[in-house]
């Protein structure tokens, strides 16, 4: 039985995959905030769910919570296959009338978080020359919107951490990939916070109005009859961690790209190309152990 950390596992993608793992033979830790508190009906139900899912208390914004959660796992279950980045937040609107303050959760959170989790894991991966962690990006992290200026940077600061640490883990056999969703019904509005500098606010009330227009719009379209569900987030993961070492693509869009298929598919040969440049084509292929 293969074992997999999955964060951000309270709602949403995360909760489905939890249960999506659980139910194809996998040991799930679905971390997530407050399991014991705020989150004891969620943690309730995966665990009910399956014997296969334990849920684990961990908060990826602080050091020491990831520190004692990761350890915790890795002592029960001695290794980690699959570590899958799912947690994070989204704020939306006007860009200059958020605060750094504000810019600095969203990073710790999206960005930073990551980091925590990914420098817990790689030790044992490693050593074990083999290893998948998927980050969760967003279509808005390859294709920039109005509205989203600071959750599309703190995409876009994983998207870059992630093709760089891809390059240099290639030769121990781990491997590390993107999963970008487009728009998705889920819970991600539930983390907005408006703008603290409601000052500036005032001054754009035409870009109010616009902004308004827009968010209606996009509840309208997540409404709509066969729009993409969350559970495809879930089995894009899975179908991802099935796949043999080694033949996984970098990035893979999942729901409305919104035109980031298109980008990776123009950028991506670039990408790779630029390591000719410093003779280090060889990073582009995982060791396969």
């Amino acid at each position: 039985m293969k074992n997999v950390v999955i964060t951000g596992s309270s709602n949403g993608f995360g909760y489905l995959s939890a249960q999506l793992f659980a139910d194809n033979a996998y040991k799930v830790y679905a971390t997530m905030r407050n399991p014991e508190g705020s989150n004891s009906e969620k943690k309730q139900e995966l665990e009910k769910y399956s014997s296969n899912i334990k849920v684990v208390n961990m908060d990826v914004a602080e050091d020491e919570s990831v520190k004692v959660a990761m350890n915790s796992i890795i002592k029960e279950a001695g290794t980690i296959d699959v570590l899958i980045n799912n947690a994070g937040i989204m704020h939306m609107g006007i860009a200059e009338a958020f605060s750094i303050e504000q810019a600095n959760q969203l990073m710790n959170v999206n960005y930073y978080g990551i980091i925590r989790t990914t420098q817990a894991v790689l030790p044992i991966m490693r050593k074990e020359g083999k290893g998948l962690i998927i980050n969760t990006t967003s279509a808005y992290g390859r294709v920039f919107a109005p509205f989203a200026a600071t959750y599309g940077a703190s995409k876009a600061a994983v998207e870059a951490y992630t093709q760089s640490l891809k390059y240099e883990l290639a030769t121990t056999g781990v491997e590390t990939i993107l999963v970008e969703p487009g728009p998705f019904a889920t819970n991600l509005a539930g983390s907005f916070s408006p703008e603290a500098r409601t000052e500036i606010v005032g001054e754009y009330s035409e870009l109010q109005a616009i902004f308004g227009g827009m968010m209606e719009e996009v509840a309208t379209l997540l409404q709509s009859e066969g729009f993409p569900q969350p559970n495809l987030v879930a089995e894009a993961y899975l179908k991802l961690a099935e796949m043999p070492q080694g033949s996984r693509p970098t990035r893979t869009t999942v729901g409305l790209p919104l035109g980031a298929d298109k980008v990776n598919e123009l950028t991506q040969p670039i990408q790779d190309g630029s390591l000719q440049a410093y003779k280090m084509d060889y990073l582009l292929e995982t060791k396969i152990k």
